[in-house]
Parts: C-alpha cells; structure tokens; sequence
C-alpha cells in the first residue's frame, strides 16, 4: 500500500508537518496553489521567556493581487534575516543544541533568496535531512497534473499509484471523501497527538517551529515529534 500526502509548504514548518512526511511513501510539496497571507508559508513561532514569538519573512504583495505560492517574492529590503537569526539566538543561547544546529540554519537564510518557496523548500529539505526523513519528495508545479481540489488530489494518488491518503484536518470542509473511495483510495486524518519534550523558558508550549524541538532534544527529535 502507498500512502501519498500533499501539503503546501510552509517557513520552519511545525512537528505534525514532518510527521506526515515521515508517514508517507510519497510526499508533494503542492506548491502552485493560492498563498494565503495570514498562514505558515512565510511564517512561524518559537519560544521566549513570554511566550510565542513571530519569526516572520516579509513578502511583496502590494497590487499584486492574488498569487500562488510559486509567484511569492520575499520583500529583501527588510533586515528580516538578521533580525530572525539573532532571535533564535538570543533566545535558545542555552538550548543544548544550539551550536550544532544554528550555523547551518544562518548559512541557508542567508543565502540570496528572492523567491519565498525556495527558501522555504531548503529550510525543509535542511531540517528532513537532519531528522533522518528519506520520504521522495516532489512538487506539484512540476508534475503537469491538474482538475478541480478534489480531482487533481485524486489524480495525483493514481499518478503514484496510491491507496491512501492522509489529510490534515484542515481538509475536513473540502475534501470530497466519497469521490476518493470511489477511486480507490482510502482517506485518512492526521490526529495529530503532540508530545512534549525539553523547552526553555518555562512551562511547556505546543505548536512551534519544530526548529524549537531539535535545538532542544536533537537527535532525539524525530523519536519525540512521531510518538
């Protein structure tokens, strides 16, 4: 049985994303549908000593109307890198594994990026690689495979020859369940149970970057994020 998940990319995704990248046997990034300005894919949150705090890369949108996630620009006027990187390291300067783990996250960050969905596919594929995910990985801009939500979802099981699909919650107001296992493909939805673990500053905060997690457990973090 091939399990198949889509999901659109996001900026220092949470646990339950690379959750469902371990699960699956083929993921795809689904890159080429609507940005949503108020969602994950140029932002997230780590821990502070108050609380949640934004770590959030300004895109260009003024008169551009709608745009997919593909046609995002990052808004490179702004210090927002140097800004973001010395948050984290101000914040996480005690977390066990800080000094393994945040040079790399400055040497990608800073890189030259001008699209907003290739700095957020090096971030995950970066962040994957350490956790030890081997999941194929694809985008859908680049498999040619269209139809309406429903049906281009269902056309990219049968593209991978997938029985299952496992879907976010989210998905519970669109996804047409009956058109799916009339296809032959069975729907399943990601619970997602999050654990705790290690955190600094204070009680315990769910829903963060993952990047809190694997500054804080390391190589424990792939154990801690699927139990």
């Amino acid at each position: 049985m091939t399990t198949l998940v889509v999901l659109q990319p996001g900026y220092l995704p949470w646990l339950g994303y690379f959750d469902l990248l371990k699960k699956a046997d083929v993921f795809v990034h689904y890159d080429d549908v609507q940005f949503d300005k108020h969602g994950w894919r140029n932002r997230n949150r780590v821990k502070g000593p108050k609380g949640a705090v934004w770590l959030t890369v300004p895109v260009l949108h003024g008169g551009r109307g709608a745009q997919s996630i593909l046609e995002v620009e990052i808004d490179n006027r702004q210090s927002w890198r140097r800004k973001q990187l010395s948050t984290l390291e101000q914040l996480y300067a005690r977390a066990p594994f800080s000094k393994a783990y945040l040079p790399r996250l400055r040497e990608i960050l800073e890189r030259p990026w001008s699209r907003l969905v290739d700095l957020d596919f090096a971030v995950i594929e970066w962040i994957a690689e350490t956790l030890g995910i081997a999941t194929p990985r694809y985008r859908s801009s680049e498999l040619g495979i269209g139809g309406s939500r429903n049906e281009r979802l269902i056309n990219l099981c049968r593209h991978f020859a997938a029985s299952r699909y496992i879907s976010g919650d989210a998905a519970h107001a669109y996804l047409d369940v009956a058109a799916f296992a009339a296809a032959g493909v069975e729907v399943v939805w990601h619970n997602y149970a999050h654990p705790t673990y290690l955190q600094q500053h204070g009680e315990f905060l769910p829903y963060l970057s993952v990047i809190d997690l694997l500054l804080n457990e390391g190589g424990n973090s792939l154990a801690i994020l699927s139990r």
